[in-house]
């Protein structure tokens, strides 16, 4: 009889799924690669990747989660022994995107209580650089701890260990039952309120209007492959270690339709509220929306406050429900990347739980302190560029290449999804694996390699945020190659004989 957790319902775990793959990119985001990428003719792009990557890779990790039943180490040594580093390296990788992933729900703590009573002033992107994130160090250097950001920090993660103390079903599940809805229905009231304010129609216009000349461009597909890859949390263990608590008997198929296609509703709903207030504020300003319009950091915790400045009627309230909006997309993707590295030391240290969760996420917690110091947000944007870039994206595409062509499992891994799913996948998903998505994301690479290495020391094209080449290497480049060697390193210990003999369901 198999004693390893379960989720308690269907929904529970689709929930979960959802609530992993829909974080900050969705919100902050989508709705600009998709704005500069040709707006309403970006969707084509879009929706082709979904369905010729994000999907059936979705379909692959749920299979490989749920035939193999572990973690993702455990899943892929079970597998193939010689794939078992692959899965530790996608584990460092979840474990460095928690460090600061944290600490960026911690902001988004904070801006809800400054929404109450618009703190920031009106000069926004001052009260964000300088009086909240106190940003004094030049990057490489730490500086002071900042206490305002600091103790939200601890807030974030006091919540986010005591939910995966509880377990899959209690914990997570339970948490995503309650998350995910609320997120929904806040962000529905942020949309409602957001078109029915002054000038949302340019906003929507600017996000809707099509540039059929787009289509021919390469860098739009990419874009849109780039996009699907880094929203559905693919490539970095989470849906294997999610999948591999399903019962014997699950759709895997129709799951990964439902959390593809939930997750790209949630990016269109996010668009339509962002680009409406982006609409607003740039009638307000008597600009074009090309001038207004951000993403990341700056769109969320600059821009936003600007646009709560100027709405009339219940700009705090709008304030608070972004706000909190964030910090939940921010947990039930914080959750999901703590349990990858949870499950891996769980089942290869042979502990308990509390034990992985102490130790994990203790470890990650303690890292992330990092990130609320005064040079905080530099360490940041680099560690969140490279291990991004060539952490998720790489990763992803070495383990694609592996399972399709060099140890050749899409087979029995196709043999097992079609067993236990409605939907039966044919040939399309053989040749979505084996030849778009390798093509796609190895020419993703090339590119990449190619913008931040060949071109490195080019003087005209410059570094990386024009940070120094010191900085690029450390942390940059350092942290992105650490995590192979770590995954290397954790893949020569051996499992428990009892972890090993347990192989795979029907």
């Amino acid at each position: 009889m198999e004693n390893r957790a379960q989720w308690g319902t269907r929904a529970g775990f689709v929930l979960a799924a959802v609530g992993s793959a829909v974080g900050l990119g969705n919100i902050w985001r989508f709705p600009y690669v998709a704005y500069e990428n040709g707006g309403g003719a970006f969707f084509l792009p879009y929706l082709f990747a979904l369905l010729t990557a994000g999907i059936p890779i979705l379909i692959m990790e749920f299979t490989l989660g749920h035939k193999y039943r572990g973690s993702a180490p455990l899943s892929f040594f079970r597998m193939n022994k010689k794939m078992e580093w692959v899965g530790w390296w996608q584990v460092a990788v979840a474990f460095v995107i928690a460090t600061y992933y944290s600490v960026i729900i911690g902001w988004a703590l904070s801006y809800t209580i400054f929404s109450f009573s618009k703190e920031w002033g009106e000069d926004t992107g001052g009260f964000l650089m300088g009086e909240y994130l106190n940003i004094a160090a030049t990057p490489g250097e730490f500086g002071s701890i900042v206490p305002g950001v600091f103790i939200p920090l601890v807030i974030a993660w006091v919540i986010t260990l005591g939910i995966l103390f509880k377990g899959v079903k209690k914990g997570i599940e339970k948490a995503n039952k309650i998350f995910i809805p609320t997120l929904v229905v806040m962000f529905i009231i942020i949309v409602i309120r957001a078109i029915t304010l002054e000038g949302a129609t340019v906003g929507l216009e600017a996000f809707f209007q099509p540039n059929w000349d787009s289509i021919w461009d390469g860098k739009v597909w990419v874009a849109a492959y780039g996009h699907i890859f880094f929203s559905l949390s693919i490539g970095f263990a989470i849906m294997i270690t999610y999948s591999s608590y399903l019962p014997k008997k699950s759709d895997i198929t129709n799951n990964a339709f439902i959390t593809g296609f939930a997750n790209s509703g949630f990016e269109l709903l996010a668009g339509i509220g962002v680009f409406a207030a982006l609409g607003f504020m740039a009638t307000q300003a008597n600009l074009p929306v090309s001038e207004v319009a951000d993403a990341g950091v700056g769109l969320a915790f600059a821009v936003f406050p600007q646009i709560i400045n100027e709405i009339p009627v219940f700009g705090e309230v709008f304030g608070v429900l972004f706000f909190l909006s964030l910090v939940f997309a921010g947990f039930t993707s914080l959750i999901s990347i703590c349990e990858v590295f949870v499950a891996g030391i769980q089942e290869k240290f042979n502990i308990s739980r509390n034990k992985a969760v102490l130790f994990g996420g203790g470890a990650a917690s303690i890292i992330s302190i990092v990130y609320s110091t005064q040079g905080g947000l530099f360490f940041l944007d680099v560690a969140d560029y490279f291990i991004n870039q060539f952490g998720i994206a790489l990763a992803g595409l070495i383990e694609v290449v592996l399972i399709a062509w060099v140890f050749k499992q899409l087979n029995p891994l196709q043999e097992h999804a079609n067993g236990v799913s409605d939907i039966r996948t044919g040939l399309w998903w053989k040749i979505c694996l084996s030849v778009i998505t390798p093509v796609v994301l190895g020419y993703m690479m090339f590119d990449l390699l190619k913008q931040n290495f060949l071109q490195q020391f080019d003087t005209e094209s410059g570094n990386y945020g024009s940070y120094t080449d010191s900085f690029i290497l450390f942390p940059g480049a350092f942290i992105a190659v650490a995590v192979i060697v770590v995954g290397v390193l954790l893949s020569l210990k051996k499992w428990s004989k009892s972890t090993e003999e347990k192989k795979e369901v029907g």
